[in-house]
């Protein structure tokens, strides 16, 4: 899934910021992914960008440009996660750093504590599932420099030589509402799967982007928000789910389903109860034949049911 804001910035409105709808459901750590959560638990793996910090610190680090936001949210958020089975986060992303490297070390002690993966910002994450290794990377993509694709490819080489054989980045890039990737989203992305990378995955704009099949493997350009307090009434409330079984031989992956699963990040559209739910009937359907309309190189193939890809 893509951005999940488990906090608030101090100067939007308390009486409907993320903390205060937490508070008033009695700080269950159920309530934010209790309509997906279903999904979570039945499958081997739940991937999500947590972009917040989780903290007690009262001082915001100085941040340049216009609009600035600051998000924290209490450290006991992260039984979120833990109660919904969401096993990693990436924290490459461009709040992670807004209460300074307090807030950064806060919120990476917070997770270990709490037993929940973490990768990004020089971190990698590996876990072992059905005999199969898996590496995952995060990193912010403003730029597709050399150096930044040489990195990307190094990092990569690395988790092979760990024994992964499954490496999925996870990249924080793009523009803030734009639903085509623009051209660095498109470097960045092939040069990591031409480096060798099994899948790319991508979040940031805070809208659906497009979906791609690049040399026989996938591209997630933008899952958009998820649990996000970052804006209680956000006009575009689409998301969605990202579901993909791998097939691996050796050190192969010979094949890719995918299947999405549309999602408004409101249990509600009149408003943002930060409650992911799932669409149903003729709302998911325009939803997949959004996403479809955006990925002609899916060949309108993008549905709720499992479609298969194979690397070239």
């Amino acid at each position: 899934m893509g951005d999940n804001t488990l906090g608030s910035d101090p100067q939007f409105a308390t009486a409907t910021s993320l903390p205060t709808v937490w508070a008033r459901h009695g700080k269950d750590p159920q309530y934010f992914f209790k309509n997906v959560a279903r999904y979570f638990r039945t499958d081997d793996l739940t991937i999500a960008n947590l972009e917040t910090t989780l903290t007690h610190s009262n001082q915001p680090a100085y941040k340049a440009g216009n609009v600035v936001f600051h998000f924290k949210g209490d450290p006991e958020l992260v039984k979120a996660l833990t109660a919904s089975s969401i096993e990693t986060v990436t924290v490459s992303n461009n709040h992670i750093y807004d209460y300074g490297q307090r807030g950064f070390d806060d919120t990476i002690q917070t997770l270990k504590d709490a037993q929940v993966g973490y990768f990004g910002e020089g971190y990698q994450y590996t876990t072992t599932i059905k005999g199969v290794k898996i590496g995952l990377l995060g990193y912010t993509g403003w730029t597709a420099t050399d150096a930044d694709q040489a990195k990307i490819g190094a990092d990569i080489q690395q988790m092979r030589q760990r024994g992964c054989q499954v490496v999925i980045p996870y990249f924080h890039w793009g523009i803030e509402r734009d639903a085509y990737p623009n051209d660095t989203q498109k470097r960045l992305a092939h040069a990591a799967i031409d480096h060798g990378a099994d899948m790319v995955i991508g979040s940031h704009p805070h809208v659906i982007q497009s979906l791609e099949v690049y040399q026989g493997k996938l591209i997630a350009y933008s899952m958009s928000n998820f649990a996000f307090g970052g804006n209680s009434n956000p006009s575009d409330k689409r998301s969605f789910l990202l579901q993909a079984n791998l097939t691996v031989k050796g050190a192969d992956i010979v094949e890719t389903q995918f299947r999405v699963i549309p999602t408004r990040i409101s249990s509600t559209d009149a408003y943002n109860d930060y409650v992911p739910t799932p669409y149903t009937g003729d709302a998911q359907a325009a939803v997949l034949a959004y996403i479809n309309q955006l990925s002609p190189t899916l060949n309108g193939r993008i549905s709720s049911e499992f479609v298969t890809v194979r690397p070239q």
